[in-house]
């Protein structure tokens, strides 16, 4: 089987070459499965967790009955801090939690794969040379992206030294400019394009494998 292909783009964002990429990654098996599991990981992971409310047992006030046990034709309390008096506590108070969702190594690394490969058979992948900026222009990133037929959402992915790059898409609207690091499956499965300079190539290749 032929490795997988990526264009590499110049600033007009016409095909200049082909990049060949790890056909471990780029050509691997779509496990839609994984790819829902990781999602669902990364976003209970964004999730403060820090809703609290108040139950019957830590309102303030209500220690006396309200009112006689028999004789009034109301019906039997002993508390106002009960849940259904105006200012009582929560039947079901809320407390601090954590929404983190553990997913194995190996099953966060196959989704990885599965979505970057997704782009690669659907050719919404491209690279980016970082030669070809001399210096930070939105304009230029702008034609690179409208010239290429990319569509938006896209995500960016560079090197922190690559100041240029950052700088030129990081203006962008509808573009999300991430290191390799911070690359996470959520990512890649929101943007409809993935751009990624040819210096972070390899750092991603590893990410996934």
């Amino acid at each position: 089987m032929a490795a997988p292909k990526a264009p590499l783009l110049d600033a007009a964002g016409k095909k200049s070459k082909d990049i060949s990429l790890d056909g471990a990654v780029f050509a691997a098996e779509v496990k839609p499965h994984l790819v829902h599991e990781a999602v669902r990981s990364e976003l209970n992971a964004q999730r403060a967790g820090t809703a609290t409310t108040k139950s019957r047992g830590l309102v303030s006030g209500g220690r006396a009955k309200p009112w006689r046990q028999k004789g009034t034709g109301r019906a039997r309390q002993g508390t106002i801090r009960a849940p259904q008096f105006k200012g009582g506590g929560h039947a079901f108070a809320k407390t601090p939690r954590t929404f983190v969702q553990k997913v194995n190594r190996k099953a966060a690394k196959a989704a990885l794969r599965s979505a970057l490969a997704s782009h690669s058979s659907e050719g919404t992948l491209a690279v980016v040379s970082a030669g070809d900026f001399d210096a930070p222009s939105t304009k230029l990133a702008r034609g690179l992206v409208e010239g290429s037929g990319l569509q938006m959402p896209l995500v960016f992915v560079c090197l922190q030294e690559e100041e240029t790059l950052r700088k030129s898409f990081r203006n962008l609207e509808r573009v999300v400019v991430i290191g390799p690091s911070e690359l996470e499956v959520g990512a890649v499965v929101w943007a409809r394009s993935l751009l990624v300079s040819e210096a972070a190539l390899p750092l991603v290749q590893g990410k996934a494998q």
